[in-house]
């Protein structure tokens, strides 16, 4: 093996574990963020937060489970928006 081929293959080998760092620390930010938006749903249908403004809980389906685990604290903020304005979030 040639110092060209050797220096190659580790310029290569840095360049792959730096995508890989940075591919699996943006991956554990989204789980966390989904974690936490589906979480924060489930905690105000266990208080009630609904029910203190007049309004039934949020149905935890597909479609809300999705909002809030894509968009986090954002998608239970859209969901609780569009919950209190009437807009049914089922399928």
């Amino acid at each position: 093996m040639s110092l060209l081929t050797g220096l190659i293959a580790l310029i290569l080998v840095i360049a792959v574990a730096f995508v890989l760092y940075r591919l699996l620390k943006s991956v554990k930010g989204l789980i966390i963020n989904a974690v936490v938006g589906v979480v924060l749903l489930w905690i105000i249908n266990l208080v009630g937060l609904m029910g203190m403004v007049g309004r039934p809980d949020i149905p935890i389906n597909v479609i809300t489970v999705l909002i809030c685990a894509i968009g986090g604290v954002f998608g239970v903020i859209i969901t609780l928006v569009l919950h209190l304005l009437g807009f049914p979030l089922t399928i």
